[in-house]
């Protein structure tokens, strides 16, 4: 494991995956530690440089507070510097919305790819979204961060079921410890749907990759929940590309999108 420190003195751990080719960071998403992504870096290994990161209040990566979204901006460019001064950028989920907002914020970023990015359109969605920000505040604010985690799963999709499930199996208390980071997805994803003035100051080429179905465990979602919020983003992005694939789960099996990623980096 190696460390940078970002500007406002928070450590942030990242790992190289391999160290041939261009640089490729990987940015996590909601509920992610840095493992998520690793079966996909270690996929691009061949190609290119690969580097995946802690965002900060997860795994080894400090926690300095205030947060802000500027903050975490901040520690993408610790990183991008640490690893050559430039980079491609792969984030998956709420990361997708931290990663364009860096390139908005003119990070030394060169193509982007966004898996499931999660933008939220719509009256209803956007009034539900609002609710769960607050009423994750409240939860957290009080200490209660199995509620947040609840609170979570409940806005993305998942059963009353499944939530049970989840409070009973191992990987509950792991899931809880990263709650708190919650609040930094949210304050990432911002008001709910793309920031049309921020996404149109992003001239990157940018890949916004959905499955084709919605991982089982967010059936209460719209079937199209992924795909529309790409589109939407696609449509305020100058250079953007949206990519509909063969994924089962809002992971995507590296073995199917590595391909695709692979060609985007390298056009």
């Amino acid at each position: 494991m190696s460390h940078v420190t970002s500007a406002d003195g928070t450590t942030i751990g990242y790992d190289r995956l391999s160290d041939d080719g261009p640089a490729l960071l990987l940015v996590g998403g909601g509920l992610d530690d840095g493992a998520e992504n690793v079966p996909l870096g270690e996929w691009l290994a061949s190609t290119f440089s690969v580097v995946n990161y802690r965002r900060r209040g997860r795994g080894d990566s400090g926690d300095t507070a205030p947060y802000t979204v500027e903050r975490e901006i901040e520690d993408l460019a610790a990183v991008i510097e640490a690893v050559g001064g430039r980079a491609h950028v792969f984030a998956a989920s709420s990361g997708g919305a931290l990663a364009l907002e860096a390139a908005a914020a003119g990070l030394p970023i060169d193509r982007i790819a966004t898996h499931e990015v999660s933008y939220l359109l719509g009256d209803e969605m956007v009034a539900g979204w609002q609710t769960y920000v607050d009423d994750l505040t409240v939860a957290l604010d009080a200490g209660d961060p199995d509620q947040a985690l609840r609170l979570f799963m409940k806005l993305a999709g998942s059963s009353e079921q499944d939530i049970a499930g989840a409070e009973a199996a191992p990987v509950w208390p792991a899931l809880v410890a990263l709650a708190p980071t919650l609040r930094y997805d949210a304050a990432c994803v911002g008001e709910g749907p793309p920031p049309a003035d921020r996404l149109a100051k992003v001239t990157q080429p940018v890949l916004l990759s959905t499955g084709a179905t919605l991982d089982p465990h967010s059936a209460g979602l719209p079937f199209d929940f992924f795909g529309a919020a790409a589109d939407a983003a696609a449509a305020y992005l100058p250079n953007a590309h949206h990519l509909t694939i063969e994924v089962a789960g809002h992971v995507a099996d590296p073995q199917v999108l590595g391909p695709f990623l692979s060609r985007f980096y390298t056009e």
